[in-house]
């Protein structure tokens, strides 16, 4: 564990499992099958615009975020996976709480989720991988569920300075759906200290129902890929430029959001 969530050393040769513990082929195994289940049967995932998402080389995948477990990352890597003519592993980079829970931690790992740190997206860029990033954070994943879709704002674009400096491209991905999965109802900061969270939220179903709240619910879910914003032609320089960085991240932002209000309207309930 601590190897694997050390921040990035520089690039090392080629290994069936990489220096940040991804194991492809149990990926492909174990892992997708589980994905593509969740996926095309339980939240019946439709997906557009996938081929916004490059066959090759270097990108920035930035998503809006919620439902307190990262299912969304995990329905994001299986849409490039399930419905890309070029199905390519996306690395998504996750907070670090998540990998101090037994057993998932590992599995996370192995599945190439990454801890979430500047350093580790430049290395997966800088190798050519696609990287999926949650600009939000903690407080999209922990967002009530009356501030549901409402995505927050990116804070200071850290994301967009990391596509510039290693001149990848953003392609902005929205989601819905995931809101409904765990609808938080309530935080609990005191609980959230107490245990060493970033929070503590309180759902429709968890505690109130027991070990069974902890199930996410099968709400309707729509995946888009937007067009990609392009950084190269601004060269590395302009991520010293706070201005055009926060331009850049509110326009990622704007695009999500669009997509999101555009989505919404699709669906009869939240679970059809």
């Amino acid at each position: 564990m601590a190897r694997a969530l050390r921040v990035a050393e520089p690039a090392l040769p080629a290994a069936p499992i990489d220096d940040f513990g991804f194991d492809a082929e149990f990926t492909e195994r174990v892992g997708l099958p589980v994905a593509e289940w969740l996926y095309r049967r339980y939240w019946r995932v439709e997906s557009e615009g996938v081929e916004n998402v490059p066959a090759s080389g270097r990108a920035l995948l930035a998503a809006n975020h919620a439902g307190v477990v990262p299912y969304d990352g995990a329905m994001i890597r299986t849409a490039i996976w399930l419905e890309h003519l070029q199905p390519r592993h996306a690395r998504m980079l996750v907070v670090d709480w998540a990998f101090r829970l037994p057993f998932i931690s590992q599995f996370l790992l192995r599945t190439g989720n990454v801890l979430a740190h500047p350093d580790n997206a430049t290395t997966l860029l800088e190798r050519d991988q696609l990287v999926g990033v949650f600009p939000e954070g903690v407080k999209g994943a922990a967002k009530l569920y009356r501030e549901r879709y409402r995505v927050q704002r990116f804070g200071r674009g850290g994301f967009v300075q990391v596509a510039l400096r290693t001149g990848s491209p953003i392609i902005p991905v929205a989601v819905v759906g995931s809101e409904e999965v765990h609808p938080v109802v309530a935080d609990v900061p005191v609980l959230a200290r107490l245990f060493g969270l970033p929070s503590f939220p309180l759902t429709a179903t968890f505690p109130l129902l027991g070990p069974v709240g902890v199930m996410p619910l099968p709400s309707k879910w729509f995946i888009a890929f937007g067009e990609p914003v392009d950084t190269v032609a601004l060269g590395p320089e302009a991520a010293e430029d706070p201005a055009l960085v926060l331009e850049i991240s509110e326009e990622v932002r704007g695009s999500i959001q669009a997509a999101v209000d555009r989505m919404l309207p699709r669906r009869k309930t939240v679970f059809y």
